[in-house]
């Protein structure tokens, strides 16, 4: 019986990267193949070359990319074609259509002037050859498909109106439009929240049985390839270290990277307890173990932060003469209150009013109705001036770590000015020195404080907006989806970080995510927010173990990787 032949294969791929620093080997001879129907998941640390490699099958490197090997796409029994040699025009007319992707970051992928339906639609008139009626009603469909909210509606929206996780989806829609016979999926649910999760991993799955299509799944959830992947291929500083079937490499992994990556999940740890770091020790056979100590805790019960009523509303459709008939309630009477030194977990579905509440408490979007009392003085009734200079202790660390950063602007001093905006240590040199400091916590290297945002991966960008809300030394912070880009050993390391500096400092937080897993973790307490009301509160870890809302139930009930478990 004759083998057939893998819809990709991957041979001795080598990436370098030329720079006047020096060359940077990203790639270095990787090996691997994507049968037809088959989900190949590819995972490893933040910067270990899986993006990098993800883009050289489309072409999309930039151009001081050196890349040697050889891509071999075989489609519909077709001699192979090698996507390395492909002329621009050859290339142009499989992206999308044979070979389609998924980007990690919705915004900077969607573009802001155009809105998400006609940019949906244009790739399907491309490659589809249909009218627009056609392309419009393939697009609702579409839409519909990913558990979009009113997706007629939701055609004529732009990315900015949309919510981190409705971005997504929308990047999602695109990349199936045209069935391909290939999907590239970075990160495809980073920013989606577990029942979303769930729902588009289902649609992938049934995509891939009614089409036959090939999956390569880039991600660092492990317990999303424990879910769906067939085959796993592990990969640490540009090598493939490991390499095939997923349940037997999740069950009984090999290599001491692969048993570190699976160790330092939260989810195998208790509430505070120090999470293992895979290190650079890793080459030697180990890894790095986190102490059971817990961080000490601030027992003060002063309450530093009360919301009363808050509502934050929208108009929605208007009449002919422009007044609103409808009122979109993104916060709708919430009321709670946050002790000094807390960390309270906020987790909801994408879409259920999480970032709008934290923005409006930080007063970056105005509130409707409500009072914001923070240690005793309600925002809501500050001028302007007064609320500026309470953004020393007030900080943010926001979802979209790439359109936090300013291009144009090397990281370092995109650090340094907040700190000479508000007067934080006497000269330049010093806070250079700071800067250096907190990129180092956050295991980065001193000498990537002149590199720009495009220079790094997105696991980095995230690291770097972590450090940066961190230089004011803030005594409030909320974290929003702080972490979720972020590969499991890189978010071990953060999760300590934030524990360390919670007991140095008992400074107060609002950690909003859509992995309860990290939320029970992290938190004091949790609050599970719905449609814009609070429908469940209560103690971390009773609200994870034992949840009374059926909503809530449902949320955790969607966690991936349940039954992986590794000791």
């Amino acid at each position: 019986m004759l083998m057939s032949t893998p819809l990709l294969q991957v041979n001795n791929l080598s990436i370098d990267f030329a720079a006047a620093q020096g060359n940077t080997l990203a790639v270095n001879n990787i090996s691997f193949e994507v049968g037809s129907g088959e989900i190949v998941a590819v995972v490893g640390e933040s910067g270990s070359g899986k993006s990098v490699t993800a883009l050289s099958l489309l072409q999309l490197l930039p151009r001081q990319a050196k890349i040697s090997g050889q891509l071999l796409f075989t489609k519909d029994g077709n001699p192979s074609l090698d996507l390395l040699t492909m002329d621009e025009k050859t290339i142009r007319a499989v992206r999308g259509k044979d070979i389609a992707m998924i980007f990690q970051e919705p915004m900077t992928s969607l573009n802001p002037v155009f809105t998400c339906g006609y940019q949906v639609m244009e790739v399907i008139q491309l490659h589809q050859g249909v009218n627009k009626s056609t392309a419009k009603q393939k697009t609702i469909e579409l839409f519909e498909k990913v558990q979009l909210p009113n997706p007629v509606q939701l055609i004529s929206r732009y990315p900015h109106q949309l919510s981190g996780g409705q971005k997504q989806r929308v990047m999602i829609a695109m990349a199936m439009s045209c069935n391909p016979a290939l999907l590239i999926a970075d990160e495809p649910t980073t920013a989606l929240d577990v029942t979303v999760q769930k729902t588009i991993l289902e649609l992938i799955k049934e995509l891939q049985r009614q089409n036959g299509m090939s999956v390569v799944l880039i991600t660092h959830d492990l317990g999303l390839v424990a879910d769906i992947a067939d085959k796993v291929v592990v990969m640490y500083r540009g090598k493939i270290i490991e390499a095939g079937n997923a349940v037997d490499v999740l069950k009984d992994p090999q290599q001491y990277y692969t048993k570190g990556l699976l160790r330092c999940r939260p989810s195998l740890h208790g509430k505070g307890e120090r999470l293992p770091v895979v290190g650079e020790e890793v080459e030697n056979g180990k890894w790095k173990e986190g102490s059971e100590e817990r961080p000490t805790t601030n027992d003060q019960p002063s309450t530093i932060l009360e919301v009363q009523d808050l509502k934050v509303h929208y108009p929605g459709k208007k009449s002919l003469f422009g007044k609103s008939t409808e009122t979109y309630r993104a916060v709708d009477g919430v009321s709670f209150a946050v002790s000094k030194g807390e960390t309270l977990g906020l987790v909801g579905e994408s879409g259920c009013g999480k970032t709008t509440l934290g923005r409006a408490i930080l007063q970056l979007i105005p509130a409707t109705s409500g009072r914001i009392i923070l240690n005793g003085i309600d925002l809501l009734q500050l001028p302007k001036k007064d609320v500026t200079a309470l953004r020393k202790d007030l900080q943010i660390v926001f979802q979209d770590p790439y359109g936090s950063l300013n291009p144009r602007i090397a990281i370092g001093d995109a650090m340094v000015e907040p700190m000479q905006v508000h007067n934080i240590l006497a000269n330049k040199r010093e806070r250079k020195d700071k800067v250096i400091e907190l990129l180092e916590k956050v295991n980065l290297k001193a000498d990537f404080f002149n590199r720009y945002p495009h220079q790094f991966s997105g696991g980095q960008r995230q690291r770097i907006c972590i450090a940066r809300s961190l230089a004011l030394n803030p005594s409030f912070l909320i974290f929003d989806e702080s972490v979720s880009a972020l590969d499991v050993s890189v978010q071990a390391q953060v999760l300590n970080l934030l524990n360390d500096l919670k007991a140095e400092f008992g400074f107060t937080s609002i950690f909003i995510s859509h992995d309860l897993s990290v939320v029970r973790y992290i938190s004091d307490r949790i609050m599970v927010m719905r449609e814009g009301k609070i429908v469940e509160e209560g103690l971390a870890e009773d609200i994870y173990i034992n949840p009374k809302h059926e909503y809530t139930k449902r949320l955790i009930d969607a966690v991936p990787g349940k039954q992986l478990s590794f000791k």
